[in-house]
Order: C-alpha cells, then structure tokens, then sequence
C-alpha cells in the first residue's frame, strides 16, 4: 500500500460520518485574530495531496525560461468579485498567473472558494498583506502579523505554503525583507507597470502590459473590471509576440531565495 493510501482512506472515513461544517469570516479592517475556517474534508483531502508532492513551486509544469521567450502576468489585491471571471478567461487559454492576495480579501470570500480555485487551477500564491499598508511605515511586530495572518490564513484553507510576498505600493526596506525572509517569503517587485488602477481604460492595459520583454514580471490587478476585460487581448498580444505564460516561481526555475527581492528575471 502507498504510503499516502492510509491517511486517505482513513479520511474518507470520517467523510461518512461529518456533517455540515460552520465557517466565519472577518471583514474588519484592524488586524484582530481572526476565526479560523473549519476546513471541510474535501479540502482536507486535497491538502494531503498536495503534501505528497511538497509545498514549493513549480510543480507540474517545467519551463527552461532561461531559452524561452517567458512573462510573468501577476495579479494584486484579491480575491475579489472579478476574480472568478479571470480563472475563467486563465483557464479557457491554459494560461498560468501569479496571485498576490490580501487576507482580509480571501477572509471575505465565503469559505475560501476563490483562493482554493486559484490553487487547483495550477497557479501560484504570493502574500499581499492582511490589510494593505505600506510596510516600510510599521513596526516590527505589525509587519509579522501582515505577513504571518496572511500565511496562517491561506495554509489553512488551502494546504499551501506561500513562497512570495509583494509589499505592498511596493514600500520595503531591509527591515521588511528581513521579516520576509523569517517567514521564508521572497519578495516579488515588477517590471512592468500596467497603471490599471489609474487608467480603467482596457486598451490602455493591455497597450502597456504588451511592452514586456522576455523574462518580465507584469504588475496588475484583479480587483478591476476594467483589467479583467484586458486580459483577453493582453493574452493574444504576448502571444503573437512568442512569449510563454509561466507563474513567478517558474519563471525563475525554482522557488525564489526567502527575503531576496526580485523584479525581472
């Protein structure tokens, strides 16, 4: 029997025997300690899957993007009410992205449905923060908590150890990269900056994110409408261009180094 046979089976077990679980969100905006979701068996299920095949990036997908044409298309501030329409369009092009969530985002969203998809579609997580401030400007102990809640949060409804960090209006020093590397997350700058909460225009967006350049990392954000109805002709442009679709992670070849910050490849 495979070694992962029994835990499963006995699993399925209690499958049988639970019934309905209760979950509670917080919304606040003060960072509190927060009550975390019971995970329901399904996802715990998949949690000890995704234990067998480890916690790091890439997993399936191999890309040498040291001799591809590849480009990072990254998407900040979510989940959100636009995000499912996104997986949606990711999915239909068997394009991978990388996600940088907020915690009090993924806290809103009904028992983690979003972040668990991104998860199952083959994309990446990064931490956005818990309440979106500017690091740089905290203390110590806020910046562990931003980072630390956030972490705490995804692993729970996800299984996922998050590698990556985006401070975020990308406001770091080396006291911010010092608690990243504590809490074994690389920070993740860009390369290319879409301005698409400046200028809600699709055209725009997609005009600027079509101005990367092999191993650019595309800054972005899912929170809008306006980006969402982009990324069709941002795919289609980059595509024309010979670029390859790949996650941050894979763009590197390997998890990146935990307090190291990185902006291109």
């Amino acid at each position: 029997m495979r070694v992962w046979a029994l835990p499963l089976a006995l699993l399925a077990l209690a499958v049988c025997v639970t019934c309905s679980v209760a979950t509670r969100h917080q919304t606040e905006a003060p960072i509190v300690p927060y009550k975390a979701a019971v995970v329901d068996p399904a996802v715990l299920a998949k949690r000890l899957v995704s234990m067998q095949y480890g916690s790091g990036w890439p997993r399936s997908r191999k890309f040498d993007c040291a001799k591809l044409k590849c480009v990072a298309l990254t998407f900040d501030d979510g989940p959100g009410e636009y995000t499912g329409r996104l997986l949606d369009m990711l999915r239909k092009r068997d394009v991978k992205a990388t996600f940088f969530v907020i915690g009090q985002m993924v806290a809103a969203d009904k028992g983690g449905r979003l972040v668990r998809r991104i998860v199952e579609d083959g994309h990446e997580l990064g931490n956005h923060s818990w309440s979106h401030p500017a690091l740089a400007g905290l203390s110590h102990d806020d910046v562990q908590r931003q980072l630390r809640h956030t972490n705490d949060l995804v692993f729970k409804l996800t299984g996922v150890r998050m590698h990556l960090m985006r401070p975020p209006y990308g406001s770091t020093n080396a006291a911010v990269a010092a608690e990243a590397r504590s809490e074994g997350l690389a920070e993740i700058l860009w390369s290319v900056d879409t301005l698409d909460w400046l200028h809600r225009v699709p055209a725009a967006v997609a005009r600027r994110a079509g101005e990367a350049k092999s191993g650019s990392i595309v800054l972005m954000h899912d929170i809008h409408r306006t980006t969402v109805e982009a990324v069709p002709a941002i795919i289609d442009l980059l595509d024309r261009k010979g670029f390859t679709f790949v996650t941050v992670s894979e763009l590197y070849g390997k998890t990146p180094s935990p307090g190291r910050t990185y902006t291109e490849r």
